[in-house]
């Protein structure tokens, strides 16, 4: 066998064992009344472990509440500002500047989002999308910020006119041209399609073609069952279907490799005399399995290996949003921070939130000196394990002298209790019953809680700079190291 055949066997399996485990975020409105301060809703998604975020502006409160948390955002070039933008290179660096630049990377900015729904919503705009988001990009490379923040624009399911079959899906041919554009774009700066995708919206007008039990994520009865009469594909939910749809009509213009993230989904839970289905009940069993179904890592049936990476709209109901009634009830958290319905999700064992377990912390109010000669004691002569504060590890992010100071003392305290190590560090540090891990960060006697919260904790996701090591990390490395192996056995035989 060639050595070129071995590489192309080698660069298979990095392809093959490359997709990790899905995330779930959050969209968040401002169009409520009662709207929380930036730092309580900042609170509120630390409290319910929410990893990834997507703004609907670039609000500089939230921008700056969200600094030194680790927390993925996505933020978003309104509609209003699309056409301004893509008239003007020096318009969009200066939103750059303003939004971004100032922002990272204490705020883990990773995606700009370019207006929302263009081509249904405003299209006269869909001339200038295109360009808007070159401009962006050109000033990210400026500053750069390329590599960590992407670029892309979210498109509702209008732009796929027929998406059942999955397998005959394609966009509108009217934005054919544009489309094939933002493709080319997306292609060529690593970045991925954003998809709008509301079961709730798609069973409705269906009329009754499609079971509820199918947009719920429900089991279905062998007589309901949906297969697509080309691929014989079946698919155990809209959501899914919806997906494929969408790959199936990227496919269509002859682009492959760009992964689709879901950046709005979710189901109202109250709806007017017209709209029976917006239940709280529809609205928690919908949520309920979104987020087991992204969590088991797979994607739709076409794309088996790329987790469907999608964000929950929204956090908040926004009363103050025109329309049914159900454009007013979206909320998954009341303002005050309770959740509107029960949202323990997971069959793995779940986080007790009244847990007794102890954590050691950097104390709020110690000075940098002081933390940092307690974080240079932990990981030297108190032999804690600091490789996950590292650059390019879980922990790193945000990268701060608090964050890691309070890694190494929790580490060490949790090693050390037992023969009698304290949580003291000089007065630097103290106990805490709250767990601070965050994200793909597990602080050490952390419950596992990439499972049984609310929003699971992200592995690596096709958006933003990896923050965790994928659970496929040490089986990537075996097959890697096995084929290798075999690689160098096979070209000193060809040699002998």
């Amino acid at each position: 066998m060639t050595v070129a055949i071995w590489l192309q066997m080698i660069l298979l399996f990095c392809g093959i064992f490359s997709a990790v485990g899905g995330f779930v975020g959050v969209n968040i409105g401002t169009a409520l009344s009662n709207l929380p301060s930036a730092v309580n809703t900042v609170a509120i998604l630390r409290a319910q472990q929410i990893t990834h975020v997507r703004l609907f502006d670039a609000d500089a409160h939230m921008l700056n509440a969200l600094s030194n948390t680790g927390i993925e955002v996505m933020v978003s070039v309104t509609n209003e500002e699309v056409l301004g933008i893509g008239e003007s290179p020096s318009t969009a660096a200066a939103w750059v500047n303003k939004n971004v630049a100032a922002y990272v990377p204490s705020t883990n900015i990773t995606a700009i989002c370019v207006g929302s729904e263009v081509f249904t919503s405003i299209p006269h705009a869909a001339p200038v999308l295109v360009p808007a988001m070159n401009y962006l990009y050109r000033a990210l490379v400026a500053s750069d910020l390329n590599h960590r923040v992407k670029v892309s624009t979210p498109h509702s399911m209008g732009v796929v006119p027929r998406p059942f079959p999955p397998s005959t899906a394609t966009f509108n041919t009217t934005w054919n041209s544009t489309m094939y554009q933002i493709l080319q774009f997306l292609r060529n700066t690593d970045s991925f399609y954003m998809l709008n995708a509301y079961p709730y919206y798609e069973y409705v007008k269906s009329n009754g073609i499609f079971p509820l039990e199918y947009a719920l994520f429900k089991p279905l009865s062998s007589v309901k069952q949906i297969v697509d009469p080309n691929t014989l594909f079946r698919y155990n939910s809209m959501f899914d279907a919806l997906v494929d749809a969408t790959y199936n009509s990227i496919a269509a213009l002859n682009f492959s490799g760009i992964p689709v993230v879901v950046t709005e989904t979710g189901w109202p839970r109250l709806g007017g005399a017209n709209e029976p289905d917006a239940t709280a009940e529809n609205a928690k069993t919908y949520i309920n399995n979104l987020i087991r179904r992204v969590s088991n890592d797979s994607g739709p049936p076409s794309q088996l290996t790329i987790p469907i990476n999608t964000y929950i709209y929204e956090l908040f109901d926004e009363d103050k949003r025109p329309g049914p009634v159900s454009e007013r009830n979206w909320g998954v958290i009341f303002a005050n921070g309770t959740t509107v319905y029960d949202l323990s999700l997971s069959t793995s064992e779940s986080l007790d939130k009244n847990s007794s377990t102890a954590f050691c912390v950097a104390k709020s109010g110690v000075d940098d000196s002081s933390l940092r000669d307690g974080l240079n004691w932990a990981c030297g002569p108190g032999q804690a394990n600091c490789a996950a504060i590292q650059q390019g590890r879980p922990c790193y992010v945000p990268n701060t002298l608090r964050n890691h100071a309070s890694y190494a003392f929790n580490d060490y305290y949790q090693r050390m209790r037992s023969s009698g190590g304290t949580c003291d560090f000089s007065g630097a540090a103290t106990i805490t019953t709250i767990d601070p891990s965050y994200g793909s960060c597990r602080f050490t006697g952390s419950l596992n809680s990439s499972t049984g919260r609310l929003f699971p904790a992200p592995a690596l996701g096709p958006i933003g700079p990896s923050s965790g090591v994928s659970k496929n990390l040490v089986q990537f490395g075996t097959v890697v190291a096995f084929v290798v192996t075999v690689f160098l056995v096979n070209a000193n035989y060809l040699v002998a």
